[in-house]
């Protein structure tokens, strides 16, 4: 009796564990997404960051790249995985027995497309529950694509990504623009003066 108990409680304790998925492409990943995975990692017992394969993209960062930044990321997070997908989130939360896509908010125009998005995976699967955090206000303005202009115009990048990261923005743009918009004796247009005919300086002496 006593074993059957234990061995009961024990299936319903497995079957109660949470595991959220928090999606995204983190090209690259910044605090405020970290931000979102460290709170999301003291609610849930496994929290999945998927980082979604989307071939419509040029990424300055490949899949594999942001596998491994992420990773080290929150190498001091026990319950978090990361992992790569393809096609709709809620296929892939199915497929891992996720029951709750962890989001994060920043702003009310945040709140817009992702109730859209929420109510669109709810259509695609009554199963899945979406859960939004709302961002911590030092990060409320902070997204990838603001890091990659920043980097992009020679801007410092150090507050807003882990130090890891923030070198390999540097070192990618480093690369892909040696020299922005330089200054050289070649790029400067030389303006020709019209020379003055005979005539014309006669005219200007009289």
């Amino acid at each position: 009796m006593t074993e059957f108990r234990y061995n009961h409680v024990n299936k319903l304790e497995i079957s109660h564990i949470v595991i959220a998925i928090y999606p995204g492409s983190f090209d690259p990943v910044t605090l405020g997404h970290l931000d979102i995975i460290e709170r999301g990692s003291r609610l849930f017992e496994q929290v999945i960051v998927a980082v979604l394969r989307n071939p419509n993209k040029t990424p300055l960062f490949t899949v594999q790249q942001r596998l491994k930044q992420i990773r080290r990321a929150t190498a001091h997070l026990p319950n978090v995985e990361v992992d790569a997908f393809d096609g709709l989130t809620v296929n892939y939360a199915h497929m891992r027995g996720a029951q709750v896509l962890l989001r994060g908010l920043r702003a009310i125009s945040d709140f817009e497309v992702e109730l859209q998005m929420a109510h669109t995976n709810k259509t695609l699967s009554t199963q899945i529950e979406t859960v939004f955090l709302a961002t911590s206000n030092e990060y409320s303005f902070l997204s990838s694509s603001v890091v990659k202009e920043v980097a992009r115009f020679g801007g410092s990048v150090d507050h807003l990504v882990p130090p890891h990261v923030a070198l390999e923005i540097y070192q990618c743009y480093a690369q892909n623009h040696p020299v922005s918009n330089p200054t050289t004796m070649e790029a400067i247009p030389i303006l020709k003066m019209p020379m003055e005919s005979p005539t014309q300086k006669r005219e200007q002496q009289t």
